[in-house]
């Protein structure tokens, strides 16, 4: 597991450019009055409603109601983000920008979600959900 001292070490070095964009994001969203909440090493806002999320290196922005899957999700992203470092928006944002939108476009002319690959069926989504959701069983069995 990654420590949360060895997490931020690598997102403000490795993994600067998402961060940054992060931080800048965050910025707007406080003037805006969005307010984060903690999730695992992450800050995380809630913005809008029933559209997914997205991860900008210690930030991710989700709906107004994410599931816990969808917060695990998003935070391993943010590990992504440690390991990929300056690829990560080519390796692994952008591809999983345009396949989202690709399959909210394919829904939108017909197609029953039910046909389409899970989602983490490609495996940089399959990567962040498992990532994300292992750092986070880890943490939540150290508190108790």
């Amino acid at each position: 597991m990654i420590s949360k001292k060895l997490y931020y070490f690598l997102s403000f070095t490795w993994g600067l450019p998402l961060t940054l964009v992060g931080c800048m994001v965050t910025l707007v969203l406080l003037c805006l009055g969005y307010r984060p909440e903690k999730f695992c090493y992450c800050w995380h806002f809630k913005v809008g409603k029933n559209w997914g999320g997205l991860e900008l290196g210690i930030i991710f922005i989700t709906d107004d109601t994410p599931t816990l899957h969808t917060k695990c999700h998003e935070f391993g992203h943010g590990l992504q983000n440690c390991y990929w470092g300056f690829l990560m928006p080519f390796v692994i944002c952008i591809p999983s920008a345009v396949r989202y939108w690709w399959r909210e476009l394919v829904v939108l002319m017909g197609t029953p979600v039910s046909l389409l690959p899970p989602y983490d069926s490609i495996w940089f989504e399959g990567d962040a959900t498992r990532r994300g959701a292992e750092v986070y069983r880890l943490l939540n069995k150290e508190k108790k």
